[in-house]
């Protein structure tokens, strides 16, 4: 057998590891832009290649390989192959690290077996050796996890789907197919969660075999830590999910509760003269910058954003201005002049350089109990490789300000 790992991050090496473990003797090749910038020209000489989620799985390399007979599989199909106990699968286009935490928190602390992985901390693989009969898993899984998946989770939670990473996927119905692959090999005791509203997550859960619940915005909710509507919403699926595990409603009231929200999410950095800065870098779309928008009524926002265009809609992000009190939309990034012809006639827009400059002119036009937000919208990180980098650049730039 001839064997490769293709792309070799995090999960390329645990599938390594993985493999060392399991099949002593074996001499996986491993493929990487890093150790040979043709490492893509000869995948069909291969019998199975591990795909890095990283790498598209549309690549006209890939799928001629497909065409020669070539399988293809992941870290995560090797775990859904081996794992024990309950699996738990969250995808939708925003809103997966925060709603997994939860559930993860929720089920830890009514003294459940419970471990998280996937997309967000260790690739699920490394889990593996930990689990039991009884064990719960949570994973978060992305579009490009589950593009090549061929099983489902038992549990499957489905957010809100909307267009995006349509710079990596062929189109839309491509985007919106790999979502479906949560449920595409569910079984009639399996379970699916989904948001009613949205008609995306309902198209979705719709073709599952297993039992279909669906989960709408509960204003009961209320007293969380973390800011907007969505949160709002993601509580409400957190809280779903786990009445049907039987987890006390107490338990479930007190985790969401306390949850002070993950990194980069609209998380406050500082306030500096009566002036909130908030870290919202981990939008990577227009409707993530919406959310964001819509998410402090009765207060007047500027909002910072910008970067590589995804081939998205700004529309969204107008329509929320137009609703909203913006003073002012500081843009930069390749974008900005997309995003200036969006929101030209509903707020106004000031382009600038990069990141620091723009931070400067938001600090400049905002007066006490005014929000800064950014909130990029897209999904490039200019000067910066990842979000978790541009949130750093961000909150090192806006501490750095004389108050």
């Amino acid at each position: 057998m001839k064997i490769a790992i293709l792309g070799f991050g995090q999960e390329g090496k645990a599938v390594l590891k993985f493999l060392k473990k399991t099949q002593p003797g074996i001499k996986p090749v491993i493929l990487d832009k890093k150790r040979d910038s043709n490492y893509l020209k000869n995948l069909g000489q291969f019998d199975i290649v591990y795909r890095s989620p990283g790498i598209p799985y549309n690549l006209p390399q890939i799928q001629s390989a497909i065409k020669k007979g070539v399988k293809f599989s992941s870290a995560t199909d090797l775990f859904f192959k081996q794992a024990k106990g309950i699996i738990i699968g969250v995808t939708g286009t925003k809103g997966k690290s925060t709603v997994s935490t939860l559930i993860y928190k929720v089920l830890k602390n009514a003294g459940r077996d419970v471990y998280l992985g996937g997309n967000i901390g260790k690739p699920a693989i490394e889990l593996l050796p930990k689990l039991k009969k009884n064990s719960i898993t949570v994973l978060e899984l992305s579009s490009f996890q589950l593009q090549d998946l061929k099983h489902s989770p038992h549990i499957a939670i489905i957010l809100d789907v909307f267009p995006d990473h349509l710079d990596a996927h062929q189109d839309l119905k491509e985007y919106l197919a790999a979502k479906s692959n949560i449920i595409k090999n569910q079984k009639s005791g399996d379970l699916v969660f989904y948001f009613s509203g949205n008609k995306q997550s309902r198209n979705i859960a719709l073709k599952s075999n297993g039992k279909k619940i669906a989960v709408a915005p509960d204003k009961n909710i209320a007293d969380l830590k973390i800011p907007g509507e969505h949160n709002r919403k993601n509580a409400a699926m957190v809280m779903a999910v786990a009445k049907q595990s039987k987890v006390p409603q107490k338990t479930i009231l007190k985790t969401l509760k306390s949850f002070g929200g993950l990194p980069h999410r609209l998380k406050l950095v500082r306030t500096v003269k009566g002036v909130k800065f908030y870290n919202d870098s981990a939008s990577t779309n227009p409707e993530t910058t919406a959310a964001a928008i819509m998410s402090f009524p009765n207060h007047l926002k500027i909002i910072i954003m910008g970067g590589k265009d995804k081939n998205l809609d700004y529309e969204p992000v107008a329509e929320a201005a137009y609703t909203e009190n913006i003073k002012l939309v500081v843009i930069f990034g390749e974008n900005k002049k997309k995003i200036q012809l969006a929101l030209d006639k509903v707020a106004k827009t000031k382009p600038t350089k990069d990141l620091k400059s723009a931070i400067k002119i938001a600090f400049q036009a905002a007066k006490s109990g005014d929000i800064v937000i950014f909130s990029p919208g897209a999904a490039s990180f200019d000067m910066f490789k990842n979000y978790k980098d541009r949130g750093k650049g961000f909150t090192r730039i806006v501490k750095k300000i004389r108050a």
